[in-house]
């Protein structure tokens, strides 16, 4: 067992969370910060679900990318998904820690391994950091010589796992420069555009954030959002049990994608 604080202090040194967007909600959430953790479970969004299987398992500390609470409530009731997930974890003892945009932005993080994954080379931040120039938003990096659009795409799909992505612009360009953005990646199509880069990859896009890449020259690849961030939470989980050894940490089970491809 370690103590709360000695658990949420190795958190953030994983996903800083100075490095959280200003609106964000992150750190301690949920619970008192005098318990002891033995047992954590990490997940990308705290759903009913997901709350049951954390009662069931015995957990002390939920770690979710997804912050929950994340706007102010004037009430927590059953009357709503939101209120019976908190309702459950506060009477189970159960805590909630997020670490949100610190852990996209982070270095080491889920931008950082995304770039790791499809392998980019000479990878920087879109938006780098001020205090430490290796963490910041986005990243951007060179695809490998030859590697196209399609390319691009088919080797993000099988890397995270997902039977279909969807693409924007020529897929049969080169990738060149590409821009990443986990989760939801358009409110940063101009940054990705300033930065150099002629492709975007990303979790989702909105039509007209579709739209603007294009008008812009940018090609997009759009993973889906679950898939773009929901591995990094097993690594997350991986790096915590290995700083402090003896803490159980296992990823969720029941966090899976709510969207599905069907065959029609």
């Amino acid at each position: 067992m370690y103590p709360l604080a000695r658990v949420t202090a190795e958190l953030e040194s994983l996903a800083p969370l100075r490095l959280a967007a200003d609106w964000d909600a992150v750190g301690l959430l949920v619970g008192s910060r005098r318990p002891s953790i033995a047992r954590v479970m990490t997940c990308l969004t705290l759903t009913p679900a997901v709350a049951d299987e954390a009662v069931g398992k015995q957990v002390d500390l939920v770690v979710t990318h997804h912050p929950l609470p994340f706007h102010p409530v004037a009430r927590v009731t059953a009357d709503t998904a939101p209120g019976r997930v908190l309702l459950t974890l506060v009477g189970a003892g159960i805590g909630v820690w997020s670490g949100h945009t610190a852990w996209d932005s982070a270095a080491g993080g889920i931008n950082d391994q995304l770039a790791t994954l499809v392998q980019l080379e000479h990878v920087t931040p879109i938006i780098p950091d001020a205090v430490s120039p290796l963490a910041g938003t986005g990243r951007a990096g060179a695809a490998a010589a030859g590697m196209t659009v399609r390319d691009l795409a088919r080797k993000a799909g099988v890397a995270l796992g997902v039977a279909a992505v969807q693409v924007s612009g020529p897929a049969d360009r080169q990738a060149g420069r590409v821009g990443i953005v986990c989760g939801s990646g358009g409110d940063l199509v101009a940054q990705v555009a300033k930065a150099g880069c002629h492709t975007l990859l990303t979790g989702e896009l909105k039509l007209h954030d579709a739209l603007a890449a294009e008008a812009v020259g940018l090609a997009a690849i759009a993973v889906g959002h679950h898939a773009s961030e929901r591995f990094a939470m097993d690594v997350l989980g991986r790096r915590l049990a290995e700083a402090l050894p003896g803490l159980h940490c296992h990823a969720s089970a029941a966090d899976t994608d709510p969207l599905a491809w069907q065959a029609i």
